[in-house]
C-alpha cells in the first residue's frame, strides 16, 4: 500500500477475515467535489467494483421495464476526527436535495482516539463497513468512502446516479406512534433483508480537539441506528416498530432491502417520523 505524508493505519483482524489496514486519513477530497481523484486503495477492489458495475448495466439493459422503482442509495462513512470528510458531507448534503436518492452518513468509531470522539460514531457502522469491504475484497477501509447500491465502493463524488428501474416496492408510513413497513412482491428478486435505518436529517457540531479542531462541521442524513427487522423471502412482508424505541434524535428513517450478504440494494425508501 501507498503510503500519504500524513497516513495512520493500524492493522486489525476482522472475524475470520485476513488483517485489514484501517487508513484514516484520505488527503484526496480537497479537490472540487467533480474531479474524482482516487485514493490509494487496493487496485483489486477497482477491478472487483468495475464487474459489479458492469453487471448492474446490463441487468438494467435487459431487465423488463417494471413500474415500481427505488431511489438511488448512497452510503457514506464518515467521521467527524477526519480532516478529509467535510467535503464528502457538504456532497451528501447536496444529494439529500433529490427525489432519486437516499443519502446516508454513517459515521465510524476508528477515528475517536486521535483527539475528537466523534457523537454520532456506531460500532454497527464499522461492521458495515468492514462487511463491503469484504465484498469487494478490499484489505482496506477508510474515510471518506463512498458506497453506491451496495455495490461499488469510490473514494470520489463523480458519480452518475439514477433510480433503480426494477425493485422491491417498500412503503413506510407512521400510524399510532410507530413505523410501519410494507414490502411488497417481486419475482427477479428471491430473497432479502429488511433493514431499518434512523437518521437525524441534519446537525451542526463544533470541533474541539483534532484534525478539524476550531470548524463547525455541518453534517446531512447522520444514521444513529442500524436494525435488522427480518427476511424477505420474495412475496409481501410487514413490520412495525415503535417510535418510542428509536434513538431520541432520529427524525427519519429509511429501509434498505438488501440482498443477503450485504450485497445488492434491492428496494429503499424513507419517512419522517419526527
Amino acid at each position: 500500500m501507498i503510503g500519504h505524508g500524513r497516513f495512520l493505519a493500524l492493522r486489525r483482524k476482522i472475524g475470520n477475515c485476513p488483517l485489514r489496514t484501517i487508513e484514516r486519513f484520505c488527503g484526496n477530497w480537497d479537490l472540487p467535489l467533480n474531479w474524482g481523484r482516487r485514493n490509494n486503495f487496493a487496485v483489486a477492489q477497482v477491478f472487483f467494483s468495475m464487474r459489479y458495475l458492469v453487471m448492474a448495466v446490463l441487468l438494467a439493459l435487459t431487465a423488463p421495464s417494471f413500474a415500481e422503482t427505488r431511489p438511488a442509495v448512497v452510503e457514506l462513512f464518515t467521521s467527524q476526527g477526519c480532516s478529509s470528510c467535510p467535503p464528502a458531507e457538504a456532497y451528501v448534503g447536496k444529494l439529500t436535495r433529490r427525489t432519486d436518492v437516499i443519502a446516508l452518513a454513517f459515521h465510524v468509531t476508528y477515528w475517536d482516539d486521535l483527539g475528537w470522539k466523534d457523537r454520532f460514531a456506531l460500532t454497527e457502522a464499522v461492521d458495515r463497513q468492514n462487511g463491503y469491504a469484504r465484498n469487494f475484497r478490499s484489505s482496506t477501509v477508510y474515510t471518506p468512502q463512498l458506497v453506491v447500491d451496495g455495490l461499488s465502493g469510490t473514494p470520489h463524488s463523480d458519480l452518475r446516479l439514477q433510480a433503480a428501474s426494477d425493485a422491491v416496492p417498500v412503503a413506510v408510513t407512521v400510524v399510532d406512534g410507530a413505523v410501519q413497513v410494507e414490502v411488497g412482491a417481486n419475482a427477479h428478486f428471491p430473497a432479502g433483508d429488511v433493514i431499518l435505518v434512523p437518521y437525524l436529517r441534519h446537525s451542526v457540531t463544533p470541533v474541539g480537539r483534532g484534525e478539524n479542531a476550531g470548524r463547525k462541521l455541518e453534517e446531512f442524513n447522520i444514521v444513529r441506528s442500524i436494525r435488522k427487522l427480518g427476511s424477505w423471502a420474495g412475496t409481501g412482508s410487514q413490520f412495525a416498530v415503535p417510535i418510542a424505541s428509536l434513538p431520541a434524535d432520529a427524525t427519519d428513517v429509511a429501509v434498505l432491502v438488501q440482498a443477503p450478504g450485504q450485497k445488492a440494494i434491492l428496494g429503499a425508501a424513507t419517512q419522517a417520523i419526527r
